[in-house]
């Protein structure tokens, strides 16, 4: 029988990388979304996650597989992030139970697992590192810990294999997504180049000199389709990164050649991006009125606040990949070359000039 996928977040990073993976590897792929956007060979469907009526009658005629969680809605504090966040795992999984043909759900949350959430965001004690999945839970109200209890239950409920991707910050293509670090350093590289502006590394001391690593949306895409289907992987969940290790001080020299820049020398104090951009809405406007690119409005595009609670978190994170790998998942990125695979792609979609 084809594989049959509702990929749910077609639209973000991860999601729309993940949907036209499995199309090309001949799945028959459904993109579900609030707005989806038409892509070759993922068959859009339209719903709210968060209106189980609806979200059952577009569902009606379909017989998934293979389910994917790729989204998440943020929400004010860490108690409605729960409350909303759980009750969209829970009306889908309910959503689609009526078929009984799922044999396998997805679900992808990420290194707050182990960092807690944005409220308690590297603070307290936390395990050390590198983060390992059979570190347990923090003592603290978390959503992805609810949308895994919801995942559990119904696979409880409906016999069906499970797996849980914790990826850390996602390298990829997807333009207005909450959480787009590539995206965001893209269009602030832009800004400087195009007024001169230094190249400031927006970040903590422990993020320029510590190491660390990322998740290419690509690697995580693979990932999630040996997870779904190859039987030692069921019932588990797995840290997903590319498999290297860097310093900032060093890839943000990198990242700073790409564009024609000198990066500036690490300051004395953190300069977030959101305090180095708060003016720089009309200087995007015209940059793009210049160079003709497809998205004047610089808040469509960019997720500064994202950004900077990545760069600014006061310890080193690093992932751990061994259980993956002793499993037979042996796949590896080169995370520069996530960045500049990227920021090509930007250019060539008029994104960036």
């Amino acid at each position: 029988m084809k594989n049959t996928a509702l990929v749910v977040g077609s639209t973000g990073i991860t999601g729309f990388t993940l949907a036209t993976h499995l199309a090309s590897q001949q799945w028959q792929v459904y993109g579900l979304a609030r707005n989806p956007s038409p892509a070759s060979g993922i068959t859009p469907i339209a719903a709210d996650l968060l209106n189980p009526t609806s979200l059952a009658a577009a569902l009606k005629d379909i017989a998934p597989t293979h389910v994917f969680l790729n989204t998440w809605l943020r929400q004010p504090t860490e108690a409605e992030n729960i409350r909303v966040n759980s009750a969209m795992v829970r009306n889908l999984l309910e959503a689609v139970s009526h078929s009984n043909s799922v044999q396998h759900v997805g679900l992808v949350t990420g290194l707050k697992h182990y960092l807690g959430p944005f409220e308690n965001y590297g603070k307290g004690v936390l395990p050390p590192t590198p983060f390992r999945e059979e570190q347990g839970r923090l003592d603290v109200e978390n959503f992805y810990y609810a949308q895994e209890d919801e995942l559990f239950a119904a696979a409880s409920r409906d016999c069906f294999t499970w797996s849980v991707q914790r990826p850390h910050t996602v390298i990829g293509y997807a333009v207005g997504n909450a959480m787009n670090m590539g995206v965001t350093l893209a269009v602030y590289a832009t800004i400087c180049r195009e007024t001169g502006r230094p190249f400031i590394f927006p970040g903590s001391s422990a993020q320029w000199n510590g190491l660390t690593d990322m998740t290419d949306a690509r690697l995580l895409a693979s990932h999630q389709q040996w997870a779904a289907t190859a039987p030692a992987a069921a019932n588990q969940a797995f840290n997903v990164v590319n498999g290297d290790v860097f310093r900032w001080k060093w890839m943000w020299s990198r990242l700073a050649a790409y564009f024609g820049l000198e990066p500036a020398p690490f300051p004395e104090t953190i300069t977030p991006l959101e305090q180095q951009l708060a003016d720089a809405e009309p200087i995007w406007s015209e940059i793009a009125a210049k160079h003709t690119l497809v998205s004047p409005k610089l808040s469509k595009l960019i997720s500064a606040w994202h950004t900077d609670a990545d760069l600014g978190r006061p310890i080193e994170v690093l992932t751990d990949m061994t259980k993956s790998r002793k499993l037979g998942f042996l796949d590896y990125q080169s995370t520069e070359d996530s960045f500049t695979d990227l920021f090509t792609r930007l250019r060539d979609a008029h994104i960036i000039p």
